[in-house]
């Protein structure tokens, strides 16, 4: 009697199990989507046959939509249909890449091709990151019928401020994006990097990867911020938009101001209140490609830096395309940001976070601040005397590379996240200002900036910006970085040259930055004429882009009473956060 009951139980625990699998079983299917002009994109849909409807989660990349087939089933298994298409011009796709320059009525069609099937339960959200987060803005600004929320990770609403930071070029990524992106010719294969990237004029440095790249041209040829790039400048149009937001980024992301400034856009400048209750920033301590890691670049920031990046988006579109009642009742900090150093999770209400002075930090030196071994001091008390200036030359025959270069990471291989300085900090066109090792932690979270008094001899100069921790073994750790080139100073649409001899007071925006340093530490300032090639040289010349000539600039920082080179951290105030 005993043994039957075991064995009716057992079958009907694999009944369950069977019907359970069945009623979970994935299907797909690959189908041609045609877009308002006949194109038709290849586009891969998961479901469940078990749902009759759901909310549809959507991802259009240029990177290959069968690669998302795991992140696909997992939403499927969670409820969702998922929709993976291939951009235009991609992959499977028809049509021509023509970088972003479709992506809103492809996202509009595509949308509105969602919300006509009959598996769709009316609404539809968006996921993605870096040129599949882009998508997602441009799709929103058309207002498609049924995109209910996004959830856009590192990436840009004004595409001129992907490519160009204080009116330098971010040469390696442009150029290794579109090299990988743009048809060659048969057999052809790429030059060393290396080389290629120091090819003057910059216009020619498609020719010296090896074959044509319009888009390059195109790109490198109007720097400033011109009528050029009005089409995929969306930044203006956010404030319209009833979307709910998911923001994520790094630090050491080159989109870091780009996604949290879109973040303070939604929140601070919708017209529509809900909206501006619906957006989340999650701001961690990862460059562009360890988002969700706990190892970025040198630095491991331990396990509390690791996040399941999956799970919070799916949180996110439980809350805004289900409705979910459980999702709903979560705690929701509209901004969550990771703090380096003690390597914690903080919530606030706002970017920056409330309870945080801007503090100034004054550069001192008897003019010898070049190297680690120099002179170079950094205190909260401004000079009083007309100390001498320090000087550096910038050379683009011998630029300052962005990182250290080592056997294993060349010149080309220069990484956005946190490296050793030292031995940067060892030659002799960087500037260094340290404080004392500190009596007490430091802790700062918000927008660190950089205001100079600089001159130069040349009509044209970089001025390159770190702020740095400085750890008691001497290891020198990058926190935030910045680069303002000078005929930029006053307008990034106007430039003016430089007067030789003149100083001028330039302000260096070194991006959203948390930390604390801790006692015995020591707060660095380094300055030098160049970060390449993750930024150009610039030749000092002011010969424009299809000028090969080029100068050394002897470029100097004055501290004094009446010309105050300063640091400026958002310091915790007195009953700020932990």
């Amino acid at each position: 009697m005993r043994t039957t009951r075991v064995k009716a139980l057992f079958f009907a625990l694999v009944a369950f199990a069977c019907s359970n699998s069945a009623m979970a079983e994935i299907r797909m299917e690959t189908l041609s989507v045609p877009m308002r002009d006949g194109v038709k994109l290849a586009t891969d849909v998961y479901r469940d046959d078990g749902l009759k409807q759901a909310p549809v989660v959507l991802m259009r990349t240029p990177y290959d939509r069968t690669k998302q087939k795991a992140n696909a089933e997992r939403y499927v298994a969670a409820g969702y249909v998922v929709v993976m298409q291939d951009c235009r011009g991609t992959r499977a796709s028809e049509g021509v890449l023509a970088p972003y320059n479709n992506e809103g009525q492809d996202g509009f069609d595509t949308i509105e091709w969602i919300t006509r099937q009959p598996w769709c339960s009316g609404r539809v959200g968006m996921m993605g990151g870096s040129y599949v987060g882009a998508v997602q803005w441009q799709a929103a600004v058309e207002a498609p019928p049924g995109l209910a929320a996004i959830a856009p990770q590192a990436t840009w609403s004004s595409f001129y401020r992907n490519l160009y930071l204080g009116g330098s070029v971010r040469l390696s990524l442009i150029s290794g994006w579109l090299a990988g992106n743009t048809p060659k010719p048969e057999g052809a294969k790429p030059a060393d990097m290396d080389v290629a990237l120091l090819r003057l004029p910059l216009s020619d440095v498609d020719a010296a990867i090896g074959w044509p790249m319009p888009w390059l041209d195109a790109y490198l040829t109007h720097p400033e911020p011109s009528g050029f790039w009005k089409r995929l400048d969306l930044t203006t149009q956010l404030p319209e938009l009833q979307m709910p937001a998911l923001h994520v980024v790094g630090y050491y992301d080159f989109f870091s101001r780009e996604s949290v400034d879109n973040f303070v856009i939604m929140q601070k400048e919708a017209r529509d209140p809900a909206t501006r209750k619906q957006q989340r920033l999650v701001l961690g301590p990862w460059d562009h490609g360890t988002i969700g890691k706990s190892q970025v670049a040198e630095v491991n920031f331990g396990s509390e830096a690791a996040l399941d990046i999956a799970t919070i988006q799916l949180d996110w579109f439980d809350r805004h395309l289900k409705q979910d009642a459980a999702a709903l009742a979560k705690p929701f900090p509209p901004v969550r940001y990771f703090s380096m150093g003690d390597n914690v999770w903080r919530d606030a209400q706002t970017w920056p976070p409330e309870g945080f002075t801007d503090t100034t930090f004054f550069l001192h030196s008897n003019g010898k601040a070049n190297t680690r071994g120099g002179d170079g001091r950094l205190t909260k008390a401004a000079p009083t005397s007309n100390e001498p200036s320090d000087t550096f030359r910038a050379d683009p025959s011998r630029p300052v590379p962005a990182c250290p270069i080592t056997a294993t990471r060349p010149v080309k291989a220069a990484v956005w996240g946190p490296v050793d300085q030292s031995p940067l900090e060892d030659r002799d066109d960087v500037l260094v200002y340290s404080t004392a090792p500190l009596e007490e932690p430091l802790t700062f979270a918000g927008t660190v900036t950089a205001k100079l008094f600089v001159s130069t001899d040349t009509p044209d100069a970089d001025w390159a910006v770190k702020l740095v921790d400085v750890r008691p073994d001497g290891v020198a750790i990058n926190l935030a970085t910045g680069i303002l080139r000078g005929r930029y100073r006053n307008s990034l649409l106007k430039p003016e040259l430089m007067k030789p001899g003149e100083a001028y007071e330039i302000t260096v925006d070194l991006g959203p930055c948390a930390a604390t340093l801790a006692k015995g530490h020591q707060l660095r300032v380094d300055i030098c004429g160049s970060l390449f090639p993750l930024h150009d040289r610039n030749p000092n010349t002011a010969e424009g882009i299809f000028g090969s000539k080029t100068a050394i600039a002897t470029e100097q920082v004055h501290h004094r009473p009446t010309a105050l080179s300063r640091v400026i951290l958002p310091v915790r105030s007195n009953g700020g956060p932990p």
